[in-house]
């Protein structure tokens, strides 16, 4: 499947879709004087600007790396979605500016048959192009599509609001449209704050879902001599690009070939099974020959775990002949003073273990 050819197809049955909706509901907000049905245009419109938008940002995210820019092009994807999220608000701003012009200055609306009518068929349309275009999304993984085609469900729902106030209006001769119009101007204005929001995420970097993950640990640790995987490291650069890298824990009996050969079988694995790239992946020695050195990792396990917060330690190693300790703990960012917390768990273990020159890495919690 080409991602690509699908995310600009759907996009463009978007457009239509909402270029029409948005003709139509202009053209019946304008007969029926409706600042309500007028908004509800405007916000069909922006979404039609936004498809246009995805599909400049998937062309342009879609081209190949050069000598400038080696991991490709897929972020342009996330800073045109930031564009998009800026004509949302400002849709939403001046929807909610007319409003309540409309509230202080209120005119005299005209439904009719033909409006009810209109509007029935655009919130069919919507539900429908809304159920479309996120199942293409999950389909591509396309966060781009997903949005729109919730955007679409959103839409049909304060669609009914408005078909809500014209009814009310035509039997009991009671003129909300100005107040709904409000409603759906702070709807529209939420979804842009919230698009904004997934925009600069994305840009700043986020925590890997967790699923994903958990997904490649649990890989990695099917290789029979890896012992444990930890910090692992993703960097998005795209929907579908992921760099990274990752610990493992092995035996200090294997060789460098031994560790090469599991480093180069669980590359191949995870790229085939995630299409993620670990182009690096670090190890931790495990001691495996001194049953003196378990029952030091189990008395410093039991020191480090005495601590609110900790959610890790890995990497422990002993070296004997250096007399060295070293191990890394991973922290909650939760805890209010990680550092204070580090700094009394080292001086803990250097008094227990005063023999040894103690080394605590105070790892990050980047993943599951």
């Amino acid at each position: 499947m080409n991602r690509e050819k699908v995310v600009i197809r759907t996009s463009i049955i978007s457009i239509l879709a909402n270029i029409a909706l948005a003709g139509f509901k202009a053209f019946v907000g304008l007969l029926a004087n409706s600042i309500a049905i007028i908004s509800d245009a405007v916000n069909n419109l922006s979404d039609a600007l936004s498809s246009i938008i995805t599909i400049v940002g998937t062309k342009l995210a879609g081209k190949k790396p050069d000598k400038e820019h080696p991991y490709g092009h897929g972020r342009i994807e996330y800073m045109t979605s930031l564009v998009v999220s800026a004509i949302v608000l400002y849709a939403g701003i001046t929807a909610l500016i007319e409003s309540v012009k409309k509230i202080i200055n209120p005119g005299e609306v005209d439904y009719s048959t033909v409006t009810l009518v209109i509007l029935i068929a655009a919130i069919i349309v919507k539900f429908a192009l809304g159920i479309y275009v996120k199942k293409k999304g999950k389909d591509v993984n396309s966060d781009s599509l997903v949005a729109s085609g919730s955007d679409a469900f959103n839409d049909a729902i304060l669609s009914i609001s408005v078909l809500a106030s014209a009814i009310i209006y035509m039997l009991f001769n009671i003129s909300l449209e100005a107040y709904v119009g409000v409603i759906l101007s702070c709807f529209i204005i939420k979804t842009g704050i919230d698009l904004v929001k997934e925009s600069v995420d994305n840009i700043l970097g986020v925590r890997i879902e967790s699923s994903l993950a958990r997904g490649i640990k649990k890989e990695v640790l099917k290789e029979k001599e890896v012992h444990g995987a930890y910090d692992l490291v993703l960097h998005n650069y795209g929907p579908d690009t992921y760099l990274g890298s990752i610990h493992i824990e092995v035996a200090d009996t294997l060789t460098v070939a031994d560790v090469d050969k599991i480093s180069r079988s669980i590359s191949k694995n995870i790229k085939e099974k995630f299409g993620v790239i670990l182009h690096t992946i670090g190890v931790y020695s495990v001691n495996t020959r001194d049953k003196k050195v378990m029952k030091i990792q189990k008395d410093i396990r039991d020191i480090v775990f005495s601590h609110k917060g900790i959610l890790q330690m890995h990497g422990f190693y002993i070296d004997e002949q250096e007399k060295s300790i070293s191990f890394d703990i991973i922290i909650d960012f939760a805890v209010e003073n990680r550092e204070e917390v580090y700094r009394e768990i080292y001086d803990e273990v250097q008094e227990k273990y005063k023999d040894y020159q103690i080394s605590i890495t105070l790892d990050v919690d980047m993943s599951d």
